[in-house]
């Protein structure tokens, strides 16, 4: 499992394929998340906007692994 971390209170799942190297760009987002099987904390999920919060675990089909932290 691959630790991707965040300065923020949360990152939204488009954010978070593009740090994680899933995506080149931001735009490629909307149509990955629909295409792409995508898991956060064990449940499907399809929204790139979803916010993501230290805790949580990101499972991406051909990609990963993840585990969201936060930088104090």
């Amino acid at each position: 499992m691959k630790t991707i971390t965040i300065s923020t209170e949360f990152i939204t799942l488009g954010q978070f394929l593009k740090l994680a190297d899933c995506i080149s760009t931001g735009g490629e987002a909307k149509v990955f998340v629909k295409e792409t099987a995508i898991s956060v904390n064990d449940e499907p999920e399809n929204r790139r906007g979803r916010k993501l919060y230290a805790g949580d675990r990101v499972a991406v089909e051909g990609c990963g692994t993840f585990a969201v932290e936060r930088r104090s």
